[in-house]
């Protein structure tokens, strides 16, 4: 092996190595257990970031697992079409490129740039998986357009549409003006921006007045231009000073229109005036208030945000009627903004405005576009989801589907009890065509195509069919995605690998998409009983990973990650000049995907924020080269023929043994649990702490000294420790831990890999005393305080010291005669006293003690440089009385102990008792010192 860990020399021959010998695929077994996962399908917008990293590392984890215990394993991967987001990607690359926007191009040119854009993209996003070390079958990789997915969504469409669960509705939605399509409840975000409200009179058709003596009531508005269609003005009912208006009419300002004041408990009583207006198709609470009280509805814009020419209104067949115009000329086919502006004007200049305050308010703004939304009446398709949802409720009510953590459960129970019906269509040209052709009445036809249709309606050719030109919303496919990739209903072994063991997925998408699966799949897959299945059993939810200000990563931030950057490392100076989340010395370190595997599952905490640190990944790829060295080290002293010898096995031997053996157990319990985190550090403070740092240690020692009653037994237990604990650690850093395995394996079979060895179990045939971990770390207790007594008292390694030990028990004293070589090259002693317990210590030593056995450390001239030691005292003396100091002040400081919190206070208190017993420990240290 080369003696430098650089993991670009062999990550990629490995995964090669892997790929070419079908290591990657499933060899089924009838008599194995199944094990199947799905990878969320990242969109083809881009190179997959760090987040996608985390979530990718953490399935592959799982697969590895899964596969080394001898299951049949089905890890599904794939792309999502991503609608919007794509869309919105290539015009905006169109345009960069042409200056052309979609109005100059047709939509034949826009899709081609989409299928060129996803054949570039679909190698980059493999590239990524690979680089990660992603273990699935390429070959059933899927594409939620691909031929098959476009007629299995048709094909449900058609089902849900025949069930009476797809319909299609006018009904007002958060329209993207923008991108000039319907979006979700779920891509709006609600900013605080600072808006005017403008306080608006509108005066009573008869002459009435109000309680106090005006002839007008003062209703305010954030969205001036949306008086045009007010319908009406609600106040409270038990509001006093209007309740006596109830029925009365009002005049619209400027148009003229006549409106009723109606009742409401909508209207506040403490909030603005009192009085609301309602113009119910530009905003969603007064479209409830006028569904509820059967008020008309009043459009006035278009789908471009401009003023109408004439007002629409909505008829009782929910069809839009254009009345004779009395919109205002000067209003019309103007963009409402501009509109807002000369209505406002008007307002001021007719006496008609009471105020204008300014103030914080929530505006809807869209994720997609972060543009401001405006609400819309419009046709649209619709999902049923009451009866769906309720469902799926049940599923986790019943257990049949578990949280992971157990928090986010409640939050999928609020969204699902308040789910309203999904609105499936969108207007855009890159997705899933919905299967509905109209003829020139607008009667609706469902079907696969246009020949079916004709056939099965009996329609002649004379007949113009015209097919729905929307598209389905990206999340309708996409909910698909656990039974659809597993060519659903038509294969055979489907139940076998479905539901899904787990979905692993960012808590941000429960109700976009593992809500929205859960119902699809509940209500299309039924097993041979006609019971619904569920799409997966557990789901694992993680948090979003920030960067280090805390901010949440996005390209628009420029604070996104490539994960490759890391793995590969990178001098490309325009993407050290975009991103900020790392610098450049960063980027151009090679780090490799086992160094970050590690650091995202060790950073996969049950908390909702992952904050991104270098820093830990630096600690871990400092990990994997200890591994390396360890690996190294083993491969030059270790003796093949001793490897299967269990005699002589010494009660260091026998202690590393007891610890791995609990290693193995947690570590398990941490992956079936999904705990990568604990699993992480469980293996990372076992092979840094127990096995490199201490047995290790002792090996080299056992090898030096070529003891034959130690011998065997340590290279027995170092190699097969070793071998199984790259087993153990092999889903997580699997590149490291294959090279090493196919180093270190005797007698290997051509064309074997770590991957499809078993997963470590307990050793039985090694007898373990009850005691021995304790005797042992009794032992490395006394060790570490030696050796911190050397760095306290600057006693060079190479000078050779004594000690004295005082009440040690049997077991201990037993251990230490056994073992009295391996304690003194350690730490490097001359010779060790044991004396009686009532014995004193011979004067001039230092004493400690651990687990009530007594140790010192006699000190003298030869073996310190007093001097300098004394001065290194003083300075800590004068140090640690400026601490203590300043927490005495405050704690004998009468102003300080009322106002202070009672945990600072303590806090004060411990610190000040800490001190005080430093001082007391250097002062003895400072007198011992003075006079040798």
């Amino acid at each position: 092996m080369v003696k430098k860990y650089n993991p670009k020399i062999f990550e990629q021959k490995i995964y090669n190595y892997w790929e070419k010998n079908n290591f990657l695929k499933n060899q089924f077994d009838d008599s194995k257990e199944c094990f199947s996962i799905m990878v969320p399908p990242p969109n083809i917008t881009g190179f997959l970031h760090i987040g996608h990293a985390l979530q990718y590392t953490l399935i592959d984890i799982l697969v590895r697992y899964n596969k080394m215990l001898g299951k049949n394993i089905l890890c599904q991967v794939g792309l999502d079409h991503a609608g919007i987001a794509t869309q919105i990607l290539i015009e905006k690359k169109i345009f960069n490129e042409t200056g052309k926007t979609k109005n100059h191009y047709s939509k034949k040119f826009l899709l081609d740039n989409i299928w060129k854009w996803k054949n570039k993209y679909s190698k980059i996003i493999f590239h990524q998986m690979k680089s990660l070390g992603l273990s699935t079958d390429w070959d059933k990789t899927r594409f939620t357009m691909d031929n098959k997915f476009i007629k299995s969504v048709r094909t449900i469409f058609i089902t849900l549409y025949k069930k009476n669960l797809i319909y299609k509705k006018k009904r007002l939605i958060h329209w993207d003006l923008k991108l000039k399509t319907v979006i979700s409840d779920l891509e709006v975000e609600h900013k605080k921006i600072q808006t005017k409200i403008w306080y608006i009179k509108y005066f009573f058709t008869e002459k009435i007045i109000t309680l106090d003596k005006k002839n007008y009531l003062t209703v305010a508005t954030t969205r001036p231009e949306t008086l045009l269609a007010d319908i009406a003005i609600a106040v409270n009912p038990l509001d006093k000073r209007y309740n006596n208006l109830i029925g009365k009419f009002v005049f619209v300002p400027i148009i003229k229109r006549k409106i009723p004041i109606i009742a409401d408990n909508y209207a506040k009583i403490t909030k603005g005036t009192g009085c609301v207006k309602i113009s119910p198709a530009h905003d969603f609470n007064d479209y409830k208030i006028a569904i509820k009280h059967k008020l008309p509805l009043i459009n006035i814009l278009d789908l471009n945000g401009n003023i109408l020419k004439t007002f629409q209104i909505l008829n009782k067949n929910k069809n839009f009627i254009n009345i004779n115009s009395n919109i205002p000329k000067n209003l019309q086919k103007i963009h409402f903004l501009k509109a807002r502006k000369i209505i406002i004007n008007e307002i001021i200049n007719t006496g008609l405005l009471d105020i204008c305050k300014t103030k914080y308010t929530l505006i809807p703004f869209s994720i997609r576009s972060n543009t401001i939304t405006v609400p819309m009446l419009t046709d649209q398709w619709y999902l049923k989801t009451k009866m769906l949802s309720q469902d799926a409720i049940n599923a986790v009510k019943k257990k049949k589907i578990v949280f992971f953590p157990k928090k986010y459960k409640n939050m999928f129970y609020s969204w699902m009890n308040n789910i309203q019906d999904w609105c499936i269509s969108r207007q855009l040209i890159w997705g899933h065509k919905i299967p509905v052709w109209y003829d020139i009445k607008n009667n609706i036809y469902v079907g696969n195509n246009e020949k079916e249709i004709r056939k099965k309606y009996n329609l002649s050719q004379d007949i113009s069919l015209k097919q729905d030109n929307n598209v389905l919303d990206t999340w309708f496919s996409s909910s698909l995605w656990t039974f659809i990739t597993l060519n659903w209903p038509n294969n055979k072994k489907f139940f076998l690998f479905h539901p899904t063991n787990v979905i692993i997925s960012g808590f941000d998408i429960i109700f976009f998409w593992i809500s929205r699966m859960i119902m699809m799949t509940m209500y299309l897959v039924k097993d041979k009983n006609n019971v619904s299945q569920i799409p997966f059993k557990n789901i694992f939810l993680t948090g979003l990973i920030r960067d280090k200000k805390g901010n949440k990563m996005s390209k628009s931030k420029g604070n996104i990650i490539n994960p490759i950057h890391f793995i590969q490392g990178t001098s490309d100076i325009k993407l050290i000049k975009k991103d900020k989340c790392y610098s450049f010395s960063d980027k151009n370190k090679i780090y490799g995907a086992d160094a970050l595997r590690f650091t995202l599952a060790a950073l996969s905490s049950t908390g909702r924020d992952i904050y991104w640190d270098i820093t830990r990944l630096e600690g871990y790829r400092n990990f994997c080269n200890k591994i390396w060295n360890a690996s190294i080290f083993i491969l030059k002293n270790i003796k093949y023929e001793f490897i299967t010898i269990k005699k002589n096995l010494s009660l260091i031997d026998k202690w590393i043994w007891a610890e791995y053996h609990l290693i193995i157990e947690n570590y398990t319990k941490a992956l079936n649990t999904y705990r990568f985190d604990n699993a992480s550090n469980i293996l990372y403070n076992f092979v840094w702490n127990k096995f490199c740092d201490w047995y290790l240690e002792y090996s080299k020692i056992i090898f030096r000294e070529k003891n034959q009653l130690n011998y065997t037994g340590t290279h027995y237990t170092l190699y097969n420790i070793f071998e199984s604990l790259l087993r153990l650690s092999h889903p997580i850093i699997p590149f490291i831990t294959e090279i090493i395995w196919q180093k270190i394996i005797k007698n290997k079979k051509n064309k074997t890999s770590i991957m499809i060895q078993s997963f470590p179990k307990i050793n039985n045939d090694i007898f373990i005393e009850e005691n021995i971990i304790n005797i042992f770390n009794t032992f490395v207790n006394v060790i570490t305080i030696i050796r911190n007594y050397r760095l306290e008292m600057n006693i060079k390694n190479n000078i050779k010291i004594n000690l004295y030990i005082r009440n040690i028990n049997d077991k201990f004293y037993l251990f230490l005669k056994k073992n009295i070589s391996i304690l003194k090259k350690f730490v490097n002693l001359n010779k060790i006293f044991f004396i009686e317990k009532d014995t004193h210590f011979p004067k001039k030593t230092l004493i400690n003690n651990t687990k009530n056995i007594e140790f010192a450390i006699p000190l003298n001239n030869q073996i310190i440089n007093q001097k300098k030691l004394l001065n290194k005292i003083n300075e800590e003396i004068n140090n640690n009385k400026k601490i203590m100091d300043y927490f005495k002040k405050n704690i004998q400081n009468t102003s300080f102990l009322s106002k202070a919190p009672k945990n600072i206070i303590k806090k004060y208190l411990q610190r000040f008792k800490k001190s005080k017993l430093l001082h007391k420990e250097l002062l003895q240290k400072l007198f011992l010192i003075q006079n040798l």
